[in-house]
């Protein structure tokens, strides 16, 4: 079974000719965590004690906040989550971030910032699979 934790070229660049005029963009996100974080290659940030996937990706929302935020991006709904009352029966997520961004040019500023990027590894740790699915408004 295939999962998902990182855009690829091709998707970025789709998301970029779709977007890059829109205006806001919101970001939904649904994350599915491993019990335990894997934090291999990950020596500069891993906890002294273990943690969940759950534990980890609180850390990288600690840490990412406030970038997100100089980014004039905010956080408009975490939450948990588990089975779809309409979906398939075979995709459960934990977790659902819902993430409003300025704009492209200010969503991909701020997935670039080297600030950000130190500490982008906790979601790696923390991730089973995940979804990312931008939006803009119907007008």
């Amino acid at each position: 079974m295939a999962t998902y934790i990182d855009t690829t070229q091709e998707a970025g660049k789709e998301f970029y000719q779709n977007f890059h005029d829109k205006g806001k963009i919101v970001m939904l996100n649904l994350l599915k965590f491993k019990p335990k974080a894997d934090y291999s290659n990950l020596d500069h940030l891993k906890p002294e004690t273990e943690v969940t996937g759950k534990e980890a990706y609180q850390l990288y929302m600690e840490a990412t906040l406030p970038e997100l935020e100089k980014a004039g991006s905010r956080i408009m709904y975490y939450g948990k989550s588990n089975s779809f009352l309409i979906g398939p029966e075979s995709e459960q997520w934990d977790a659902i971030l819902i993430v409003e961004h300025e704009s492209v040019a200010r969503f991909m500023a701020f997935a670039q910032n080297k600030d950000y990027l130190r500490t982008a590894g906790h979601r790696t740790a923390a991730l089973e699979d995940s979804r990312l699915l931008p939006s803009s408004e119907i007008k």
